[in-house]
């Protein structure tokens, strides 16, 4: 069973959207909350999958809730669920390092297979959000570790592409026939080579520096 968190400061819409999910026999909403400090007290005293998180709540909005989410509890999953199709907010959520966002309009199929595929190890991007999202992160391009360029091998550059397409662990493995734990292995080296803290900040990596 997939626990999952959901806040949401309009109770009819966070019915709604729990309705959403539960059509899924696998997926139950264990966990209500109408702001972030709620959302964070109920992640103290329960565990959860994932959390998905609305961006505009009161008393702590999505994006603070999901900052200290993550660093209080690095093992978790967190997806934005906004109505604002704005890539400021979608910037600032990947460099928290949220594994997706994705829009209130989305269908039920959508927000079920973003789950899925995050739960799996993916970055979950729409393609609406990621056409403002790339061009932004483009103008900022720069090497992380500039002046001193990493070196990569073949393979590396290849699984770095991959994750710059929001492709989960099991994809990857099946695009490079690979087993999933040696591609476990791979992104691990990636991120001591590259100095960064998890699969999202690659995937802005491998966009910034035109790998994608």
């Amino acid at each position: 069973m997939i626990k999952i968190l959901l806040a949401e400061d309009q109770a009819i819409v966070r019915q709604g959207i729990k309705m959403m999910l539960e059509t899924d026999p696998t997926i139950h909403v264990t966990g209500e909350a109408k702001n972030g400090q709620e959302a964070l007290k109920l992640r103290e005293q329960n565990y959860y999958d994932m959390a998905i998180l609305d961006i505009r709540m009161p008393e702590m909005d999505g994006l603070q809730a999901a900052k200290e989410l993550l660093r209080r509890f690095p093992e978790m999953k967190v997806l934005m669920l906004t109505t604002f199709n704005d890539e400021e907010y979608a910037v600032q959520a990947l460099k928290i390092g949220v594994h997706g966002y994705l829009l209130k309009d989305a269908e039920a199929s959508q927000l079920i297979h973003a789950i899925k595929n995050c739960l799996a190890g993916g970055l979950q991007l729409p393609g609406e959000v990621a056409k403002k999202v790339v061009p932004h992160l483009l103008e900022k391009r720069a090497p992380v570790n500039e002046g001193h360029p990493v070196s990569l091998t073949k393979r590396e550059t290849d699984i770095l592409c991959l994750l710059g397409e929001g492709k989960s662990n099991k994809e990857i493995a099946e695009a490079l026939a690979l087993s999933v734990g040696t591609v476990k292995n791979h992104i691990s080296q990636l991120l001591d080579k590259l100095e960064l803290r998890d699969r999202t900040q690659i995937a802005i990596y491998a966009i910034r520096n035109g790998y994608v």
